[in-house]
């Protein structure tokens, strides 16, 4: 074990470290894209209805867990089991988290890795190279491996300096530069022609779809995804958090800014599809109505768009993409230290080395990945975040509900509030991710086995 652990080192540093976890591609990549996908608004109703009622209980279960246990996913688990059984288990959710945010990274990173070469392309156009900005616009193998590898290389760069001066630091930089972007983004692409029309699509729901069982798979998993649950990276981050701290307040925080940046962003990208198919970009099939090209969305849309804005597009079109490269990091340094911590700590092994030896795994699944993208890169996705990250979310609801003995978990929870004890909170959250939690996402997946 290290001797000493890191630990953010203000409230507003953990806020922004957590929210930069949760904020990433999933809400402005991920969200708006399932949103198209799944009915409009009704998607974001059950969205919104799921992140309150299932994601903020089962991310206060972690971290819970995280704070008390002050380790890496495994020891923390282990430090709340009772019985050999429970220990066996604890290894198998807390090793099952870590294993999926490293598969989960492995895709993301490919994901960044384009938008790293959309954010470039602009900057190849302005200078009048031409070959380049074509290399940098068109799907090639070339190309994304080497974007994919410099974005782990950036990931792993910060992560090796620790909380504070890597993960803590950087947060703070990025999440305000992120949200600055958004906004400017929207305030254009607001005043386009059918705009409107988009903002509709994504603010009026159609309650007859609501209940479909695709669109509830995919809106709890896109909750799990975009709050960063079931990866262990919840736990780690809570390991961080100072016991001095309200940890009720920060879970509501990093869960109303999650949600608030992921509805944002469907303001800035439902619109747009819109702005772009009225200026003639094909958004839906004209046969089944469905959305075309869904992984790569963004990546046929926008630019279309920009390109329809002149030389102004030029700018516009970087300040997009280094918004999605910007929400990427934040969220690709928290999966990385999934599993660099539990190596840190269970193996002795030296932060720098451990990061690099993680990293360069990583980087071996990731170009597996590129080079069978049709077959692996969204059978990965759908494993990791339509399937493991809410049965292991639910694995960790059933620890804290179950197997944590309740004196405890209510003198775990006091420390940073003393009268929690007397508060709603309290009354309502034990017995309901003891029973709701479970007995939802049971149902969820059981309606769509069925469906």
């Amino acid at each position: 074990m290290s001797a000493v652990r890191g630990e953010f080192s203000s409230r507003f540093g953990f806020i922004m470290a957590a929210a930069g976890s949760a904020v990433g591609l999933g809400n402005i990549w991920g969200f708006p894209t399932q949103t198209a996908s799944n009915g409009g608004a009704a998607f974001l109703v059950a969205y919104l209805v799921l992140a309150f009622f299932l994601a903020y209980p089962a991310l206060m279960a972690e971290l819970m867990i995280g704070r008390h246990g002050q380790a890496n996913a495994v020891s923390s688990l282990k430090k709340i089991s009772n019985k050999p059984w429970q220990k066996h288990f604890a290894f198998a959710v807390g090793f099952g988290g870590i294993l999926c945010a490293g598969f989960i990274l492995s895709f993301y990173a490919i994901v960044a890795g384009w938008m790293l070469s959309a954010t470039a392309e602009p900057i190849a156009t302005l200078v009048g190279a031409n070959t380049a900005s074509t290399w940098l616009s068109e799907q090639s193998l070339t190309r994304n491996i080497i974007f994919t590898m410099i974005f782990i290389v950036l990931t792993v760069a910060i992560i090796s300096r620790g909380v504070e001066n890597g993960i803590e630091k950087w947060s703070k930089r990025l999440m305000p530069a992120l949200l600055g972007i958004l906004f400017a983004l929207i305030a254009y692409v607001m005043t386009q022609d059918g705009a409107m029309e988009g903002l509709k699509a994504y603010l009026v729901p159609d309650f007859s779809s609501i209940f479909d069982a695709k669109l509830l798979v995919s809106a709890l998993g896109q909750a799990f995804f975009s709050l960063s649950l079931g990866t262990s990276v919840m736990i780690i981050y809570g390991s961080y958090i100072s016991k001095k701290e309200n940890l009720v307040s920060l879970g509501a925080y990093v869960t109303l800014i999650d949600v608030f940046i992921a509805f944002v962003a469907g303001l800035l990208i439902i619109p747009a599809m819109y702005v772009a198919q009225a200026q003639g970009v094909e958004i839906f099939s004209a046969t089944t109505g469905k959305l075309l090209s869904e992984d790569t969305l963004v990546f046929q849309v926008l630019p279309a768009l920009f390109d329809g804005m002149g030389e102004v597009g030029l700018f516009v079109g970087f300040s997009f993409f280094a918004l999605m490269s910007i929400a990427a990091l934040t969220s690709s340094i928290s999966m990385l230290e999934a599993p660099v911590s539990y190596t840190v700590e269970r193996f002795g092994m030296k932060r720098v080395q451990a990061t690099w030896l993680i990293g360069a795994l990583i980087a071996v699944v990731s170009i597996t990945i590129v080079c069978n993208l049709s077959s692996l890169f969204g059978l990965v996705i759908t494993l990791t975040t339509k399937v493991a990250q809410p049965l292991l979310g639910l694995m960790c609801c059933i620890f804290v509900g179950w197997i944590w003995y309740r004196g405890s978990l209510l003198k775990a929870i006091q420390e940073g509030n003393p009268e929690v004890h007397n508060t709603l909170f309290w009354k309502i959250w034990p017995w309901y991710t003891k029973f709701v939690c479970p007995l939802a996402i049971g149902m969820v997946f059981l309606h769509s086995l069925l469906s």
